[in-house]
């Protein structure tokens, strides 16, 4: 398998994640919502780089099938989330099409929380059909499947402390 990003890289920018994210979350005590199951690896790591209180809850949603590619379609196992006016950082192994945010994005905005952001990993804008705004971003990659730290390929490959082209 082709390496895109080393564990090297990925502990080095998930330490500069989240002191972003301490930076700007210093007064107050954010929710993590971690979308399930591609980025509980990131979620993980992320918070123990993150000093302030904070809290995290679980959101699985996705746009894909048993194919690597996008169905168009969000599904979702809602889990009763209480953000109303908390601060929100949602946190996403990776934006492409850009559909399951939108739609999450929405879910949570309903909630009036005090503000909403995302941070993703990998972001990929070659594959965006609806406009996100990523606030805080790991890392550009190409159009390309990949799996590792947490992306699966048909439940595959989360395992890889990288992040790995696809070799399917």
């Amino acid at each position: 398998m082709e390496i895109l990003i080393s564990a090297d890289q990925i502990a080095k920018k998930v330490q500069n994640l989240g002191d972003q994210i301490s930076r700007d979350y210093e007064n107050t005590a954010p929710v993590l919502v971690c979308l399930l199951k591609g980025s509980f690896i990131f979620t993980a790591d992320l918070m123990r780089t993150i000093p302030a209180p904070h809290t995290v809850e679980f959101l699985k949603a996705s746009s894909y099938g048993a194919a690597a590619v996008s169905s168009g379609e969000v599904t979702t196992q809602k889990i009763p989330l209480d953000v109303a006016g908390k601060d929100v950082l949602v946190i996403e192994d990776i934006v492409d099409t850009g559909l399951t945010l939108q739609y999450i994005i929405a879910y949570l905005a309903q909630q009036q929380p005090a503000s909403l952001r995302i941070c993703a990993l990998l972001n990929k804008p070659t594959a965006r059909q609806v406009d996100i705004p990523i606030d805080y971003c790991g890392f550009t990659i190409p159009d390309v499947f990949v799996v590792g730290y947490g992306l699966d390929l048909d439940e595959r490959y989360r395992h890889l402390p990288y992040i790995g082209i696809s070799p399917e």
